[in-house]
């Protein structure tokens, strides 16, 4: 193949690629691992707060663990039904530590929310769902933000 036929066919398969990448970042949540749902309470590192999910960075430190009273901590209700009290009595500590990135739900259920966009610097918490065995990134699709002494679900909109 000489250069022209390369440079042809490289760019004929680089908007394949980034078609693959979207549909990858785009993904159904069936990875996930929804009978270990996690607790993360850290540092905002960074915040994109855009369609088609909004993600937060968060840092994680060593010493993070579940805190004693969350499974009677009430949350909200949404217009889906969300076993509450369910998820916030297995949630656990993940294993890993550090940076983990935080899925929210699309910004039209964010609004729909209200949910104040955190800033870099903010501690939050959240309960959600990262990949079997924590294998892969750091990864995590939430099903609940807490913000200070807010909490708003993100599986759906308020009921």
């Amino acid at each position: 193949m000489n250069r022209r036929q390369l440079l042809a066919a490289s760019l004929a398969v680089a908007p394949l690629v980034l078609i693959a990448r979207r549909a990858f970042a785009h993904h159904g949540w069936s990875s996930f691992d929804e009978a270990r749902p996690i607790y993360i309470e850290g540092i905002v590192k960074s915040v994109k707060w855009q369609n088609p999910h909004a993600e937060l960075v968060v840092t994680m430190s060593a010493d993070a663990r579940v805190p004693a009273d969350l499974a009677t901590r009430k949350m909200p209700a949404q217009s889906n039904r969300v076993d509450a009290a369910k998820i916030l009595a297995a949630a656990v500590a993940p294993k890993r530590r550090g940076d983990w990135t935080l899925e929210l739900s699309p910004m039209t259920r964010i609004n729909e929310w209200k949910i104040p966009q955190p800033k870099v610097g903010d501690t939050v918490a959240a309960i959600g769902y990262t990949f079997k065995d924590e294998k892969g990134a750091a990864f995590s699709r939430l099903e609940y933000l807490l913000i200070g002494t807010q909490a708003y679900g993100l599986r759906s909109n308020p009921a």
